[in-house]
């Protein structure tokens, strides 16, 4: 069951399906529900009430809205459902790489209200995981990338073998408090910028 606490903002310019749905959220037990019915205030009331869901309903959304809402989406990390009436594949493709979290097709209704809810925060809460995860494989690669390009320039300059290299990094960062990675970064640096005697 969702949190009470939990804020919603719902995005509808018609006050009869943006009622369906903040009925259904006080159904499912909550009471912090804004409601925007204008497009050029949604970027304000967000940054105001500073919902921690945002239901977007767009019905039949032409191009222009469409790009209006993917853009809020981008530029906000926060859980996000669309409502349309209908849509094409390209359309879909286009909310989830804008980071939509549910994409509602003709699901308009007060008792699916709290499902779409518990899915929405669910769905972000396991990309973000994903992404998360992503970054520190990613950062752990270009740490290592960096680290044996330094181990290289030190094998080379110093006449010393691998170890005893990752050995001189280890011993350097311990000493400066600081990562290997981080000596590893000011060594090839230093390399690009001295000649290679004077390192």
């Amino acid at each position: 069951m969702p949190d009470a606490s939990l804020r919603v903002l719902i995005y509808d310019e018609n006050h009869l399906r943006a009622s369906i749905l903040e009925e259904g959220l006080r159904e499912a037990g909550l009471d912090q529900i804004a409601v925007v019915a204008e497009l050029g205030g949604i970027v304000a009331r967000i940054a105001e009430f500073d919902p921690q869901v945002i239901f977007l309903d767009l019905a039949n959304p032409n191009r222009d809205r469409l790009e209006s809402m993917l853009q809020v989406s981008r530029a906000i990390s926060r859980p996000i459902a669309v409502f349309v009436d209908e849509s094409d594949s390209d359309t879909i493709d286009a909310a989830v790489e804008a980071g939509v979290s549910a994409y509602i097709v003709d699901g308009l209704k007060k008792e699916r209200v709290r499902s779409i809810l518990d899915i929405t925060i669910s769905r972000f809460n396991a990309f973000n995981r994903l992404k998360s995860e992503l970054d520190e494989v990613r950062t752990e690669l270009a740490d290592r990338k960096i680290v044996d390009q330094a181990k290289l320039l030190l094998m080379k300059r110093r006449r010393i073998t691998e170890d005893e290299a990752y050995a001189l990094l280890r011993r350097t960062a311990m000493s400066k408090n600081c990562r290997i990675p981080e000596v590893a970064e000011s060594i090839v640096m230093a390399a690009d910028l001295f000649p290679e005697d004077t390192l």
